[in-house]
C-alpha cells in the first residue's frame, strides 16, 4: 500500500496548498481520499490525454482494497467513502462502466434530467449526500446551483466518527483566547488534559507535533509551529509534511495538553482547484475523451462538489466530507505543554493513509 500512500499524501498536499492559497487566513478542511476515488472513478471511462491527467499507475487494486476496507463496519469507529455520478439522461452508460463503478468504488451511477427538472434533481442529489453522510452533510448544492444545462456532475462524500483512546474530561474545558488575526482574541472552549501522548518537536522550522490516537488505528497529527503558522505553510511540502508527522520519529511521553473545540463546514467546486494542478481536460467540453462512460454525445464534468464537515470535542470527533536530524526526542519526567491557543495544521491518518487534512486559523 507504499504507492497508494505516497501518491494519495502527494496529492493531498498540492491540493492542500493550492487551496490555502486561495483561502488565504480561512480555516481549510477537506478529504484527499474521497476525492481521489472519484477522480478514479472518472478514471474508469476515461481515454486520451485525460487518462495521463489523472492515472497513477497501479494504484485501482490497491485503492479497491482500502475503499473495501473502509467502508466495512468497524466496532471502533465510523468511516464511510461514497461517490456518485449524475449524467444528462440523454447519455446511455455503459454496462461494464457500471458494473465496475459498482464493484470497485461502491458508487452510484444515475442518468438524470437535468435539462427539464434540475430542481428535482438537486433536491435527490441532496438528499441521497445527506443519507450517505448520516444527515452530516446537507443542501450540498444550493438552489440554482446546477445548470439545466449541465450535463454530468461528480459527488463525493465521506463520513468519520470516532473516539479518541484518551478522552478529554468536560470539567477541566475552560474559556481561553485564541490569539489570530482572523479572529483576535477570540474566547474559545478549550479542552486539557495531561497525559502520555506521541510527541515531538522539529527545531528547524520550529514547531511541535502531537498524535491523538482514535480507538481503531486512526490517529490526528496536529502540527503547531512556536510562532506564526506562515513558517509552515511556506515549507509545506509532501516529504516536510510526511516527516514531521511520521509516527516512527516520535516518542511517547507526558505532555500538557490544550486544544480548542473546533467545527469546519467546507464547500468547495474543486473543479477549480483541481485545474490549477494541471487536471483539464474531464472538465473541458471540446477536450474531454470520457466515452468509455456513456454514449449518446460529448460527455465531460460539469460540476464537481466536495463538502467537508468536522467537529471535534472532548468524546472524539464527527468528520464528514512528512530530515530525522531535526527531530528532538525528549524522554523528560515532567511533562511538556503543547498548547493550541494559535492557528495550527492537522491531518487524520488510518495507518499511512491520509483520510482528511486541515488548518484552523479561528476555531
Amino acid at each position: 500500500m507504499a504507492s497508494l500512500a505516497a501518491a494519495n499524501a502527494e496529492f493531498c498536499f498540492n491540493l492542500f496548498r493550492e487551496m490555502d492559497n486561495n483561502q488565504g487566513s480561512e480555516n481549510v478542511f477537506f478529504s484527499s481520499l474521497s476525492i481521489f476515488t472519484a477522480l478514479a472513478l472518472v478514471r474508469l471511462g476515461a481515454r486520451g490525454d485525460c487518462v495521463s491527467q489523472i492515472d497513477k499507475p497501479g494504484l485501482q487494486s490497491q485503492l479497491k482494497r482500502v475503499l473495501s476496507d473502509i467502508n466495512t463496519s468497524h466496532r471502533d469507529y465510523e468511516l464511510h467513502i461514497a461517490n456518485g455520478l449524475f449524467a444528462e439522461k440523454v447519455f446511455d452508460f455503459h454496462k461494464n462502466y457500471i458494473e465496475c463503478a459498482e464493484k470497485l468504488y461502491n458508487a452510484k451511477v444515475e442518468r438524470v434530467d437535468f435539462t427539464n427538472d434540475v430542481e428535482d434533481t438537486r433536491y435527490k442529489i441532496n438528499k441521497w449526500i445527506e443519507n450517505e453522510t448520516h444527515g452530516k452533510i446537507k443542501n450540498i448544492f444550493r438552489a440554482g446551483s446546477i445548470s439545466s444545462s449541465a450535463v454530468m456532475v461528480l459527488v463525493n462524500a465521506v463520513y468519520f466518527k470516532g473516539k479518541w483512546e484518551l478522552a478529554f474530561t468536560k470539567n477541566e474545558t475552560v474559556n481561553c483566547l485564541f490569539k489570530s488575526p482572523k479572529c483576535p482574541r477570540k474566547a474559545v472552549a478549550m479542552m486539557h488534559q495531561e497525559r502520555k501522548f506521541n510527541f515531538s518537536v522539529i527545531r528547524d522550522p520550529p514547531l511541535q507535533v502531537l498524535e491523538l490516537k482514535y480507538h481503531g488505528g486512526v490517529s490526528m497529527f496536529i502540527v503547531l509551529p512556536e510562532n506564526d503558522l506562515s513558517q509552515i505553510e511556506n515549507r509545506l511540502t509532501f516529504q516536510n509534511l510526511m516527516e514531521w508527522t511520521n509516527p516512527r520519529k516520535m516518542s511517547s511521553q507526558y505532555v500538557e495538553v490544550f486544544l480548542p473545540q473546533f467545527k469546519i463546514e467546507k464547500n468547495y467546486e474543486i473543479k477549480h482547484h483541481l485545474r490549477a494542478l494541471g487536471l483539464k481536460d474531464i472538465f473541458d467540453e471540446s477536450r474531454a475523451d470520457l466515452s468509455g462512460i456513456a454514449s449518446g454525445g460529448r460527455l465531460y464534468v460539469s460540476k464537481m462538489m466536495h463538502k467537508s464537515y468536522i467537529e471535534v470535542t472532548e468524546e472524539g470527533t464527527e468528520a464528514t466530507a512528512a530530515t530525522g536530524n531535526n527531530i528532538v526526542e525528549k524522554q523528560l519526567p515532567e511533562s511538556r505543554v503543547f498548547r493550541a491557543d494559535r492557528p495550527f495544521l492537522f491531518v487524520i491518518r488510518k495507518d499511512d493513509i491520509i483520510l482528511f487534512s486541515g488548518k484552523v486559523s479561528c476555531p
